[in-house]
């Protein structure tokens, strides 16, 4: 056995290995500038490219935190990222106190609804937010895939758009506005036309479940179409089938359609509406957890404010509640059936009753009503309110915007890691005679510049990533959503002290500030704050897996 050191010989060693390793430091201090070379790696060639983002403070879009860096860009893509030591470069910015993040993308729009109209098509209440892609096609969709990409490959867009095909014009092209299941040889064209859908370029499937025909559904016919998107690599998008009584059940019900059918699952537009129901975004929110947590693919979207828009005769005559299809047609029901009246009355009454303002966003038979409130209208021509309404709906469903959330409830949602940011507006043109949603002009200014910048409510890494990598991975959006060498150049530059909404419910119209630049698919959108003439959106396609054909 190898008997201890004495504490003499211990001493004795370690002073030899000391002066050993004094003598190795000195014969490094005599070679250090060797050493040194030797070890340092060899310095950057030189770059070159078109376009040289230089010292901004750049939030990649995973959530990481920030770093200065430069990006570098040539020929539409992203070539660097990081210390670049210029080559020959076309065009250098200086983003020194700027922040540098991906071009946001916003899942949940209602864009393909209004790109065709006049001024509409350069999208610059989104450009000037940031946007370079936008969803369109939710909410159950009312365009064909095909024909609606192919315009905007011929006609153009400010942003990039990825489309959903709507469960709606599906199902309304099979059964019109029957209100029943389809037979197995409907539901089979059904499936055949989503499919065809997939192949033409859609993300995956929207349904609008309060929207007719969507509200017909049953869950299995869902569960059969979300499986012909699953088959394809696409995601089932729903606006759920409740959002207020019974969004725990809505959304218990689209978990469901994932499980059974293998497609990721995304929620628009994630909240509980009504004062009834506050705090059950928290309920509905554990669901999701759980489900995530058996390995669910489940996502959400959600937009920073207390308000929601849609038509009047969905926000008091659901659906669920009152069954009729023709605005028209009901006065002259309610007449010739007392207790039908009654039942009209009593739904619309407590539906007032859950919201603390309705105001009118847009309406043709009745400009004058525009910007103004219900309460307002109603004392002005000295009417009870709930006459008012059955006077409006009966001639037509003018856009609302209905506040009817807490904002507890939207603050506490929006720090999730699994709900991106979506504004669930459009594509708009300035315009007098419109009082649409201040989201359509300032949602993600607002909660990226609002909610994380001033308010801390989360941090600007996870505000940034709600907006670019998350959504990219929602939808499967390859080299979009990262600032990644490789990936496309759609890239945003704002200033943080400068970037806010302005947009307010009594002036909705109102451009976000402090976006410095936009580029997309490389090409410069918005210069210096100000926005180009030219657009370089593309229609983005996925590309279909064709499995189970």
């Amino acid at each position: 056995m190898r008997s201890s050191p004495s504490r003499r010989q211990f001493s004795q060693t370690a002073s030899a290995q000391g002066a050993t390793a004094s003598a190795a430091a000195t014969f490094a201090r005599i070679l250090g500038l060797g050493l040194a070379v030797l070890a340092a790696p060899a310095p950057a060639a030189p770059l070159d490219a078109d376009l040289l983002l230089q010292g901004g403070t750049i939030h990649d879009g995973s959530g990481a935190e920030p770093a200065v860096a430069d990006v570098a860009v040539r020929e539409g893509r992203i070539v660097a990222v990081g210390k670049v030591v210029p080559g020959k470069i076309g065009r250098t910015i200086d983003c020194r106190g700027l922040i540098v993040a991906p071009g946001l993308i916003d899942l949940h729009t209602h864009s393909d609804e209004t790109l065709a109209q006049p001024g509409v098509r350069p999208c610059l209440n989104y450009l000037l937010q940031g946007c370079t892609t936008m969803g369109t096609g939710n909410c159950g969709g009312a365009r064909d895939v095909a024909k609606f990409l192919e315009d905007v490959d011929s006609n153009g867009a400010g942003t990039n758009i990825a489309h959903l095909v709507g469960h709606g014009t599906v199902r309304g092209k099979v059964l019109g506005s029957a209100r029943r299941a389809p037979a197995a040889d409907e539901l089979e064209r059904m499936k055949a036309l989503v499919a065809q859908a997939m192949r033409d370029g859609a993300w995956g499937m929207s349904t609008g479940l309060i929207y007719a025909p969507s509200s017909y559904a049953e869950t299995d016919e869902l569960i059969a179409l979300a499986n012909v998107v699953a088959n394809h690599g696409g995601i089932y998008v729903s606006h759920i089938r409740d959002e207020g009584d019974r969004v725990v059940e809505a959304v218990a019900e689209a978990i469901r359609i994932g499980r059974e059918s293998g497609a990721p699952v995304h929620i628009s537009h994630f909240k509980s509406m009504q004062i009834p129901n506050w705090g059950r975004v928290r309920d509905a929110a554990a669901l999701i957890e759980k489900a995530r947590a058996e390995g669910l693919r489940i996502t959400a979207d959600q937009y920073p404010y207390t308000a929601n828009s849609f038509s009047l005769a969905d926000a008091t005559l659901p659906a669920a509640q009152i069954q009729w299809c023709k605005p028209s047609d009901l006065g002259k029901r309610m007449a010739g059936e007392p207790e039908f009246s009654v039942l009209v009355r009593r739904v619309i009454a407590d539906q007032l009753g859950r919201t603390e303002n309705i105001v009118i966003a847009a309406s043709k038979k009745f400009p004058g009503y525009v910007g103004k409130s219900l309460k307002e209208i109603a004392a002005e021509e000295k009417m009870e309110t709930v006459d008012l309404v059955l006077k409006i709906v009966a001639q037509e469903a003018p856009q609302i915007v209905s506040h009817s959330m807490s904002e507890d409830d939207v603050r506490w949602a929006m720090a999730l890691p699994w709900v991106a940011t979506a504004s669930d507006g459009a594509a708009r043109a300035l315009n007098p005679h419109e009082h649409h949603h201040p989201r359509n002009f300032g949602t993600f200014a607002r909660k990226i510049g609002r909610y994380a910048i001033q308010d801390k409510v989360l941090s600007l890494s996870q505000a940034i990533r709600s907006a670019t990598g998350l959504p990219a991975d929602i939808f499967g959006l390859s080299e979009r959503g990262y600032l990644r060498e490789g990936y496309q150049a759609d890239i945003v530059v704002f200033d943080p002290a400068e970037y806010r909404d302005r947009a307010t419910f009594e002036k909705p119209q109102e451009y976000a500030t402090g976006v410095r630049y936009v580029f997309l698919n490389g090409q410069v959108a918005v210069d210096g704050g100000k926005p180009g003439s030219k657009l370089f959106g593309r229609a983005l396609r996925h590309r279909s897996t064709r499995q189970g054909e």
